[in-house]
């Protein structure tokens, strides 16, 4: 009896405690829900105003994007918010974001918390408005893709501590992003600009809005690993990627771990380090006929690879996976198979093949790269000179391209399927093409200039 009392008595000052420690935190109230003394609206013209202390915005046709920014800026900081969006409507909370003259004219940009109703399920995530695009999808967070729901009052919290981006929904987390593109910027509340007449004049509702600036260690959120690290770091391993196995395929400074596909050595042309990336330089065009493929040193059979890559207009490249040098010893690349590399709109090679199957991030020649994780929008490619994220994934015979943190491929290299594309394709000539047990990792010289950095891999 007593050891039920003694029980009792720990739940119950349990339960007191919880909110006595959470009146302690030193929040500060952004919006007072009285008048936007402290905000200035930027960009388009849609409609702000307060109904019962919330903040409200109202969709408008013909006008950009609409940002109602805070005058203050911050560095490190924990926001919270209660948000209600009509379905349909799409909007989100722009923070570390600013707005200069001489960048686009004044356009906002920066990192945004997406709010948003469609099927995709990407509330929660991470983009950076009006520069890199998507940062952190929800494609790799199941979990977090169930957070928002549709229709309901929605809490989220946003944490911006150093590089270390993470945001809440409801509780579950939804976004862990590690980047150090800017560090101080406005917060702002986001009008999405609209383009059919129906969406006129829904809404957007924040409420109980909150921000927190000092003693952000002691307050932030547990990291749960449903959410995986998506890190921009320069050349630069994380903690937790070293707790997860990564390490550096390419040490951003010097040719250790590579040579040329052809010899021994490091190509002595063709191909260029500089601040941190890895380039093969523009020639004429032809395939591995400048300073050629280069290759790791070490064969690999179960990874994970990451690689940043970055592509000149009208370019052709690829990264190849399970190569075996010794296969083509003439002329052109060497042989495995390949992430491909591509400008898909001015480059030829997009209407070759089959199908598409010479697309960027398509298996080249045998499987085309689409959507397989939200249906429709495309494959998330960010477009010609600007960095975009290959990822490669093989646990025994299955194998899958990523770009931009959405798949785009997947197959079993071991499949009766994938042995028939292999005899209908130009590698039918090599018997056991794609399904050695290891093999080495190569990034491609096809005579176009093409930018490589951030390369990373695990093994499992």
């Amino acid at each position: 009896m007593k050891t039920k009392q003694t029980l009792w008595s720990s739940l119950v000052l349990f339960v007191v405690c919880i909110p006595i420690f959470a009146q302690e935190a030193p929040w500060k109230i952004l919006f007072d829900g009285k008048n936007f003394d402290q905000f200035i609206q930027l960009n388009g013209n849609a409609t702000y105003l307060i109904e019962g202390g919330a903040m409200v915005g109202i969709s408008k046709l013909k006008t950009p994007n609409s940002f109602l920014a805070t005058k203050e800026l911050f560095t490190d900081f924990i926001i919270e918010f209660e948000v209600l969006v009509d379905n349909g409507l799409n909007s989100g909370v722009q923070f570390r974001s600013n707005s200069f003259p001489e960048f686009m004219e004044g356009r906002v940009h920066g990192y945004q918390c997406e709010i948003e109703t469609s099927p995709r399920k990407w509330a929660g995530g991470i983009y950076d408005e009006a520069r890199n695009g998507w940062l952190y999808p929800l494609t790799i967070n199941p979990t977090g893709q169930e957070a928002f729901i549709t229709g309901e009052w929605n809490h989220y919290r946003i944490e911006a501590i150093g590089t270390t981006i993470r945001t809440y929904i409801n509780g579950i987390q939804c976004a862990n992003l590690v980047d150090s593109t800017t560090a101080k910027g406005f917060i702002a509340f986001q009008v999405h600009a609209i383009g059919n007449a129906e969406d006129e004049g829904k809404k957007v509702r924040w409420k109980n809005i909150r921000i927190l600036t000092e003693e952000l260690d002691k307050y932030r959120n547990p990291n749960y690993d449903y959410a995986p690290e998506v890190s921009n770091l320069e050349n630069t391993l994380t903690p937790n990627e070293i707790r997860k196995g990564w390490r550096l395929l390419w040490d951003g400074k010097s040719t250790q771990g590579w040579r040329s596909a052809k010899s021994s050595e490091f190509p002595k042309k063709g191909w260029e380090i500089k601040d941190g990336v890895l380039s093969v330089l523009a020639s004429d065009g032809g395939e591995s006929s400048n300073g050629g493929d280069i290759v790791t040193l070490e064969e690999f059979s179960n990874f994970e690879l990451s690689v940043d890559f970055k592509m000149s207009e009208g370019a052709n490249s690829g990264i190849k996976y399970f190569v075996d040098t010794e296969l083509n010893k003439g002329t052109g690349s060497a042989i495995g198979l390949e992430f491909q590399i591509l400008d898909d709109r001015k480059h030829p090679d997009a209407k070759m093949g089959k199908n598409g199957n010479r697309t960027v991030g398509s298996l080249y020649d045998l499987i085309r790269a689409e959507n397989l994780t939200t249906g429709g929008r495309g494959k998330n490619f960010k477009g010609i000179d600007v960095w975009n994220n290959a990822r490669i994934v093989v646990k025994n015979g299955t194998v899958e391209h990523w770009l931009n943190h959405v798949k785009v491929v997947s197959f079993d290299r071991f499949s009766q399927t994938f042995k028939a594309l292999v005899e209908k394709s130009k590698y039918e000539q090599w018997e056991q093409f794609g399904r050695q047990p290891s093999g080495l990792i190569l990034l491609q010289d096809h005579g176009n200039n093409v930018s490589f950095k951030n390369i990373k891999i695990r093994e499992f």
